[in-house]
């Protein structure tokens, strides 16, 4: 029997910063595929500068992360939803072209992901 919780995932990517834009045609698109193959996108997000004189709220243990890190993270209902999704998504010609833009440009030079649930509070 599948796992009937939602399937959460988070990617991070290290950037190409010089290639910005193309990375942001990227997750524009994968937004897209993702809301067209039943999923709910939380959103892509790209570096930006600090906000001026805000340090760690833990000194010690917090500190700045890198500046050519994004991250993108959404949700299917359960994971057969996501496999369907991940066999589907995969002849989408968007996804191909997709594809192709990541290879031409090298907007990003790699990426990992992580599978989540949320944290219950009672």
């Amino acid at each position: 029997m599948a796992n009937s919780h939602p399937v959460t995932c988070q990617i991070r990517y290290t950037l190409d910063l010089s290639q910005l834009d193309a990375f942001e045609s990227y997750a524009c698109t994968w937004i897209s595929l993702i809301e067209r193959y039943g999923g709910t996108h939380h959103g892509y997000f790209i570096p930006r500068s600090n906000p001026d004189q805000v340090g760690a709220s833990f000194p010690g243990l917090g500190y700045d992360g890198p500046t050519n890190i994004a991250v993108a993270m959404f949700t299917f209902a359960d994971e057969d939803s996501y496999r369907l999704y991940r066999n589907r998504v995969a002849t989408d010609p968007e996804c191909l072209s997709a594809a192709a833009l990541v290879r031409e440009t090298g907007c990003f030079t790699r990426y990992e992901r992580l599978f989540l649930h949320p944290v219950k509070c009672v």
